[in-house]
């Protein structure tokens, strides 16, 4: 079986080092990926700290997976070597439940996705991720890479731009001259900032202070910036909002934003917030607001997200670090000081 080298946690303290490990034997139906880059998701600082209770050590993170096919099974067709893929947050299925064959929502499998890493595969063993030199998927689940856009900066479309652009596509919040309120300005929130003006929206960018206003406007080229913590602000603007996507990952007071809304609008969580979510039924029930949540994509509509990217120059705001760089990059995601992912340059520091 081929040597892995990555870089993985022994233990909840998730503190990552340089680990050997072996990939399955590229099968009939696998690609085998040389990674180039790996997008840093906060839910890998989760995972490998054990903070979600569903953690298995040693633990390669990593599901924002850009690379090149090194080499292909015998029965593979959409994948030659030397081409471009991309693998996300998923590596298999059960295929065969309403959600996996009839509406492509792989992410909601009746049995469970088998997750990219941290998740156990087929054959029994724990999947490791894209914090490595290479990965063997199945065909199903790798994605073609767009010719036109940067591999590095393209890497966290594979969560953090599927997770944005599925939600809103799911609740029609996609409409040329429609009103968006992004709630939280990061990895995620300058996402859906910058896929709601490629729909034709008027953006409204929702945070905490004033210390993100000029790169929403100026930069991402949101149409307006509301300070939550002004309430004259807040109270101006309510009732203005068809759609919110609140991306915030941390306890917040859902009634402040809810207010936002006009009638029937809609709001959507995409952030992983771990307290229970908690507002008054009146601000829901008064406009006909529905409130609802969504999980990344499947693999059909994660590449339409990729070729929408394509047509429309779209891919995120990185900064990109060497491998050895990550645990240092974990503390400044942590701090909020990233603008807007970190990428790891794999292939050059591996």
């Amino acid at each position: 079986m081929p040597k892995c080298t990555g870089y993985a946690a022994k233990d909840a303290t998730g503190l990552l080092s340089k680990m050997e490990f072996e990939r399955r034997e590229c099968g009939p139906c696998d690609v085998h990926i040389r990674i180039l880059f790996c997008g840093m998701c906060h839910s890998d600082i989760h995972q490998v700290r054990g903070e979600w209770n569903n953690s298995s050590w040693p633990m390669c993170p990593g599901h924002e997976i850009n690379g090149v096919v090194e080499k292909v099974g015998a029965n593979v067709t959409r994948f030659a070597v030397g081409e471009r893929a991309a693998v996300g947050c998923m590596v298999n299925s059960c295929g065969s439940c309403t959600q996996c064959a009839v509406h492509k929502s792989e992410q909601y499998c009746k049995q469970g996705p088998i997750w990219t890493y941290n998740s156990k595969d087929a054959d029994g063993t724990m999947t490791m991720g894209g914090y490595s030199s290479h990965i063997v998927v199945d065909e199903k689940f790798a994605l073609k890479f767009p010719e036109n856009l940067p591999m590095d900066a393209g890497a966290p479309l594979l969560c953090a731009g599927i997770t944005t652009y599925s939600p809103m596509r799911f609740y029609g919040l996609d409409k040329p001259g429609m009103k968006l309120g992004v709630v939280g300005l990061g990895g995620l929130g300058h996402m859906a900032v910058k896929f709601g003006k490629a729909f034709g929206m008027h953006v409204t960018v929702i945070s905490r202070s004033e210390n993100k206003k000029k790169d929403a406007l100026e930069h991402l080229g949101a149409d307006a910036y509301l300070v939550s913590s002004d309430e004259e602000q807040m109270a101006a603007a309510a009732n203005t909002l068809d759609g919110i996507v609140d991306t915030v990952a941390i306890d917040h007071d859902f009634n402040t934003y809810v207010n936002l809304l006009d009638t029937n609008g809609k709001y959507v969580v995409v952030g992983l917030q771990p307290e229970p979510i908690k507002f008054g039924a009146f601000s829901l029930i008064g406009k006909r607001v529905s409130f609802g949540g969504s999980l990344i994509g499947g693999i059909q509509e994660t590449q339409e997200m990729l070729d929408f990217c394509s047509a429309n120059n779209i891919v995120c705001d990185i900064e990109k670090v060497p491998m050895s760089y990550a645990n240092e990059a974990f503390e400044r995601m942590i701090k909020g000081d990233v603008k807007y992912r970190f990428v790891l340059d794999v292939n050059a520091t591996v």
